[in-house]
């Protein structure tokens, strides 16, 4: 029996194994990552309870296209990953390099490219289960996704650094030069790599389509991987249910109040109250971290209002507090520049019809330009911070 003959980089003929096919897969990967990286700032801020610069309120549909952006981004990197990788997987074989410069240029490339790699793998897995809302994981995915998502760009900056001369060439140079290529790739192929390419981006494109109709309402029917399809109650689709987050008896309950609190002043509205006062209709979008979106017109009580009952002055945040009785969004803190905003509503209506249990009955909060996490549903309690 022969044995196993160990792989090493003269084994791998192909030209497709070449830097100038890497240098322009590894380009637009660097973007899909860099868009990723910058959107998924904006939504872990958003979510932050402190923000020394206060997130905008316009425009309102802003939320709705970064986290869009961030998830087919994300999406759309996951085949350019793939033929990154088999591009460039025989380097991972090679012997190390002779000479004390090359050696720590070689151990460095290497050690970048594997945190990268390991970090852009569970970045892209774990991202994709919770665009799918599927966590078979213990940990938080918020704190646990950004925090590996600085690992993923530092090791992207410092791949980046270590390979700029070999990038800056073969982007200057043709495809098909094979001024780059080791001397043993010349066995050529079914496809020639501007055919490689092609296939990439063409791969790149349809992950895209298959997706981006969960934030474009457009491409809805041919997003067949989309996370959501835009059905719903009311047209507008559910995260969670009232039945899910335990709601069901007190939601439902004739004895419901909202209390509105201000210091010592407090107030406590049965819905006919609120129904009662004058009423606002805004066209809001809901969008949630798992870039599915969805327009919807909502009516309901400007919160200005109801602060106003209190005597609330303005610039003032409010706390407030869900009926459910556990959860990690049961209690948000809404920023004073929401709370201030005339389209931010206590909505009590959807498209015209009261508001149904699993979107929020008998009321909701609703502002322009906020994540879906903290746009909370079956409200008990607002009150408004000293």
């Amino acid at each position: 029996m022969r044995r196993p003959r160990v792989p090493a980089p003269e084994h791998f003929g192909s030209r497709l194994h070449s830097a100038a096919v890497a240098a322009r897969v590894g380009l637009w990967l660097g973007i899909c990552f860099g868009v990723a990286f910058l959107t998924g700032l904006l939504s872990h801020y958003a979510q932050n309870p402190s923000q020394p610069v206060p997130f905008p309120t316009s425009p309102a549909w802003g939320y709705r296209l970064t986290q869009g952006l961030h998830v087919v981004a994300g999406t759309a990197a996951v085949p350019l990953l793939l033929v990154k990788l088999w591009t460039v997987y025989p380097r991972f074989l090679r012997r190390p390099a002779r000479g004390v410069r090359r050696l720590v240029l070689d151990v460095l490339e290497r050690l970048s490219i594997g945190v990268l790699v390991a970090a852009a793998v569970f970045q892209l897995a774990t991202g994709l289960a919770n665009s799918s809302q599927w966590y078979p994981w213990a940990f938080s995915f918020r704190a646990t996704h950004y925090a590996v998502a600085w690992v993923a760009v530092g090791a992207l900056a410092l791949h980046v650094a270590v390979k700029l001369p070999v990038i800056r060439t073969a982007l200057t140079r043709d495809v098909e030069d094979p001024a780059l290529d080791p001397p043993t790739a010349t066995r050529g192929g079914a496809l020639s790599r501007r055919g490689l390419l092609r296939a990439t981006w063409a791969a790149a494109g349809v992950a895209v389509l298959a997706t981006a109709g969960s934030t474009l309402p457009v491409l809805r029917r041919v997003s067949v991987l989309g996370v959501r399809s835009g059905d719903g109650p009311q047209g507008v689709p559910i995260n969670t249910s009232a039945e899910a987050a335990g709601v069901l008896d007190r939601a439902a309950d004739p004895g419901w109040r909202l209390t509105v609190t201000s210091g010592e002043r407090v107030v406590e509205l049965s819905l006919d109250d609120l129904r009662a006062l004058p009423q606002r209709t805004e066209s809001l979008p809901i969008a949630c971290v798992e870039g599915w979106s969805a327009g919807g017109e909502w009516t309901g009580v400007r919160l200005r209002d109801l602060l106003d009952l209190v005597d609330a002055p303005a610039g003032r945040d409010v706390r407030v507090a869900s009926l459910q009785e556990s959860g990690p969004f049961r209690i948000t803190l809404l920023q004073d520049g929401f709370a201030d905003d005339d389209r931010t509503l206590v909505a009590l209506a959807l498209a015209g019809e009261p508001l149904v249990l699993d979107h929020g009955f008998p009321a909701r909060l609703i502002a322009p330009n906020r994540p879906g996490v903290l746009q909370t549903k079956w409200l008990a309690r607002l009150e408004v911070l000293a």
